[in-house]
């Protein structure tokens, strides 16, 4: 045993000075295994960051909700005069969601919700967004939350109350210089008091995703009572009335096995009582899981790109390893001739293509670590290094350095002593 670690410690000091003797080109033979661990290592993060936040969102969506939205169907024009005349009646309704209660009584209507498009003012600042009549917990069936000051309530929706809580588009808009919690908001013609900002992407509709939309929450109550079922819209040589009772509806199914089936029941439900494609049917839990496959697509294609820097970089090692040896072949055939064994040589060589792979591995892990870390703070954007992908990215590295030096050791190790004595 102690002749075994003898042996070995002196092949690893032989490695290690033969590779001082040529620093810079050591160097520049570790880079590409540095730039291949660094790089396996800092996409697997970024593509770690971006999966966790997807997923995320959609956790924060209810893993047992449901989430109908309604969908304006293709419209058809009613009239043929100079004013083109148009009535859309579409989307979920009151009746929907008492169905919903009274044939799936497991199942909690958890937010009803209806949008209203409206002008906004402040002095005079005018903006086109919409009025979003729902319920007090709302935000529990979204990916947003409660920037300042509070949401609506119980006793809000119980009275009608003229008070609203802003999207965050509208409070950068409307308030540029000034608080707005506690001020008037003018919605059309009536006025409104700002009780709450949210912050984070709008939950409704199919633009819900942008960043940008103007967009207010009133009590459901209020909005029926405000701006009534029907809400008329005027463009150039065309006048459309919409009526349109919810444009929202989540669900909340007893368990994560019961939401699917669920799902599909109400889908069938509602296809039988509606006559045209006026809704879509969300179920987050199915995102998840695509999320999920999404994942480990998105890291076998990322780590896949990123291990070619690492055969490239194994690559190099094998080219520079059969350099020596072809530089080496006098030494070679003394150490032969002074008692060395074919073992010893092979060894020998490969002992100093993975300490190449090691060095290597090791400054990369580094680099891997600081790269995302750089792109969280300038870009923004999430990174999760984890150590499973370390631990690969390390392995791999080593694997290569033995592969890649296998070669060059065998045909050093090939050469005959006479041969290599000659050799000048």
């Amino acid at each position: 045993m102690t002749l075994t670690l003898f042996k070995a410690e002196r092949i690893t000091r032989l490695g290690s000075r033969s590779l001082l003797d040529h620093k810079l080109r050591s160097f520049l033979t570790a880079l590409g295994i540095i730039f291949g661990v660094g790089s396996v290592i800092a996409m697997l993060a970024i593509g770690e960051g971006a999966s966790f936040e997807a997923r995320e969102q959609i956790r924060r969506l209810g893993s047992n909700n449901i989430i109908i939205n309604a969908v304006k169907p293709p419209e058809q024009a009613t009239g043929s005069s100079a004013e083109t005349k148009r009535m859309s009646v579409y989307g979920l309704t009151y009746e929907d969601a008492h169905r919903i209660q009274v044939l799936f009584p497991d199942v909690r209507v958890m937010v009803p919700a209806r949008v209203v498009p409206a002008r906004l003012r402040v002095g005079d600042i005018r903006l086109p967004g919409r009025a979003v009549g729902t319920v007090p917990w709302f935000l529990s069936g979204t990916t947003m939350r409660l920037r300042a000051g509070r949401f609506l309530t119980d006793a809000d929706v119980q009275s009608a109350e003229n008070v609203c809580v802003l999207g965050p588009a509208v409070a950068k808009a409307l308030y540029p210089l000034d608080w707005p919690l506690g001020k008037a908001l003018y919605v059309g013609r009536g006025s409104y008091t700002v009780v709450g900002i949210v912050e984070g992407l709008p939950g409704l509709g199919p633009d819900r995703k942008q960043k940008d939309q103007y967009e207010i929450y009133v009590p459901l109550s209020t909005a029926r009572k405000r701006f009534g079922e029907a809400v008329m819209k005027r463009e150039t040589g065309t006048f459309e009335v919409e009526k349109v009772e919810l444009h929202q509806l989540t669900l909340t199914a007893p368990s994560p096995e019961a939401v699917v089936p669920v799902a599909n029941s109400v889908r069938t439900m509602l296809r039988h009582f509606h006559k045209q494609n006026d809704f879509e049917i969300t179920v987050p839990l199915e995102l998840l899981k695509q999320a999920e496959a999404t994942k480990r697509i998105f890291n076998i294609v990322l780590g896949s790109i990123a291990a070619i820097s690492l055969l490239v970089g194994g690559i190099g090692i094998m080219n520079i390893m059969l350099a020596s040896v072809t530089e080496r072949t006098r030494e070679i055939g003394i150490r032969r001739a002074l008692g060395a064994t074919r073992e010893d040589i092979v060894l020998q060589f490969l002992a100093e293509a993975l300490i190449l792979s090691l060095a290597g591995g090791v400054i990369g892990i580094g680099m891997g670590i600081g790269i995302p870390r750089l792109v969280t703070v300038f870009a923004h954007l999430k990174t999760i290094v984890t150590p499973e992908s370390l631990t690969l990215a390390f392995a791999i590295s080593v694997a290569t350095g033995l592969v890649f030096g296998i070669y060059p050791a065998m045909r050093a190790a090939a050469m005959s002593p006479i041969e290599a004595l000659r050799h000048e």
